[in-house]
């Protein structure tokens, strides 16, 4: 055990730990699993500021943590020269006490911990080897891909106007962390419970703007708009949801499922693509689409072109389709992307992405997943150089939040001329209403399901 007084070299810096390691045979993961257990039981009995400050102390400051165990368990890492273990432990830690907080709605405490790591112990010199190479190990963890998606979990703080412009769509940019086998179950768990959170405020600001807007309410008592596209979001919402009746997205979709049931998986192929394009009135967009995505999918999966069609095949194709339209090579959008948007194709290109989304629910994660790939590509370009991805992102966000399952949104002419034949749709004669829904209704979107676990193992890692 380390007492206080072992803590301290008299021959070296007083303020620098030395420790001494009375169990030099036990496995780094029991070290590990003796530091999450500390954390875990102090986070749910603790204060969340002890909790914090027993967390520096640990990681930061690396002296005078009340458990003598947690303390030897952390050098006992250090010592092994395992830097990869080291990240792991301390990646872990962070979830361990992000989830915990988040569960007691303790949400300023998660931003004091990302703060934590801009202390200036993390950079002062010492003389102690051990100890020097642990403030380089937090400091490389400060400079990783890891801690950018901590920083993620600030984001509710975040001042969106004045922040960077992706912070709006920072629930897209969580969900390559929660599909992530690899990464701690914790930090899985964070990750789909703050994007989950973030969507659904969203839904929440979007309807409330939306019945405020079109009411006589004064301009400085309507709720903030939680677009960038201004008023214009009003009569694009107009235009989606006129879309009702036998040529609704939906109805098209299931008419589409039931009609392929039974055909060879080179008929699907042939029937999606037809299916993509249809009632699509731009004849440039479909000529664009329907060269590109023969090119790509008359030899998609051809070994199976004979067979019947199957729902691991189905999803397996759409993963594929959502790439070619987006980003095919996960990190760059794809040239079918741009050329869409380049024609000023936004709209269309949403509303195809959702037909495919209604035809494969389980397809929405890795959809997803592609989107965030998108904007982080752009991310270092000033927005007004990317307006086009930005209206694309917009337009995205305000479709899938239309359709979510769990609000519905309505449209009522205010005006009705029975003498007059039925005109052309004109917004600004409807006005929108939005409700939730009081009933259990098939979910077109649930909240997350690992695509990964639908598929045959040959193709886990292409989606």
């Amino acid at each position: 055990m380390i007492t206080r007084d072992a803590l301290y070299n008299t021959h070296s810096n007083p303020m620098e730990p030395t420790i001494r390691l009375s169990r030099p045979g036990r496995h780094i993961q029991q070290s590990q699993e003796a530091i999450y257990d500390f954390l875990l039981e102090i986070a749910k009995k603790w204060p969340p500021e002890e909790v914090l400050l027993e967390f520096k102390r640990l990681f930061i400051y690396h002296v005078d943590s009340v458990s003598s165990d947690a303390m030897q368990s952390l050098y006992e890492i250090v010592f092994s020269n395992n830097e990869e273990e080291f990240r792991n432990t301390l990646k872990r830690c962070c979830y361990i006490l992000v989830n915990n907080w988040d569960a007691t709605r303790n949400y300023k405490p998660i931003q004091e911990l990302i703060q934590a790591f801009s202390d200036t112990t993390i950079s002062r010199n010492t003389s102690s080897p051990t100890l020097k190479r642990l403030r380089q190990w937090v400091d490389n963890f400060v400079k990783s891909k890891d801690f950018d998606e901590l920083k993620l979990f600030a984001s509710r703080y975040e001042d969106h106007e004045r922040g960077p412009w992706t912070s709006r769509y920072t629930s897209y940019l969580l969900v390559p962390q929660y599909i992530d086998l690899s990464n701690p179950i914790e930090q899985r768990e964070a990750a789909r419970a703050l994007s989950k959170q973030l969507k659904d405020r969203f839904k929440f600001d979007l309807a409330m703007y939306i019945a405020r807007a079109q009411s006589n309410t004064p301009a400085e008592r309507t709720p903030k708009n939680p677009t960038v596209l201004g008023d214009e979001v009003l009569r694009l919402i107009k235009a989606i949801v006129a879309k009702r009746g036998p040529f609704s997205y939906a109805n098209l979709a299931n008419i589409f499922v039931n009609q392929t049931k039974n055909l060879t998986y080179k008929e699907f192929k042939q029937s999606l693509q037809q299916y993509l394009i249809f009632s699509i009135e731009n004849p440039e967009f479909v000529e664009s689409l329907q060269v590109k995505l023969s090119e790509r999918m008359d030899d998609l999966y051809s070994s199976y072109d004979g067979e019947i069609v199957t729902n691991a095949l189905i999803l397996r194709t759409c993963n594929r389709v959502i790439e070619y339209l987006t980003t095919e090579n996960q990190v760059e959008p794809s040239q079918l992307f741009v050329l869409l948007l380049s024609q000023g194709n936004s709209v269309t290109l949403v509303i195809v992405l959702l037909k495919i989304i209604l035809v494969c629910k389980h397809a929405r994660t890795h959809l997803e997943a592609c989107i965030a790939r998108l904007i982080k590509y752009y991310q270092d370009y000033p927005e007004d150089e990317c307006a086009w991805v930005v209206n694309f992102l917009e337009v995205f966000n305000v479709t899938f939040a239309i359709h979510a399952e769990n609000v519905q949104y309505n449209l009522i002419r205010m005006e009705v001329d029975e003498l007059q034949p039925a005109p052309i749709f004109d917004p600004d004669k409807y006005r929108i209403f939005s409700q939730l829904k009081s009933e259990p209704r098939f979910e077109l979107f649930p909240e997350i399901v690992d695509s990964e676990q639908l598929l045959p193992m040959d193709d886990v890692a292409a989606s």
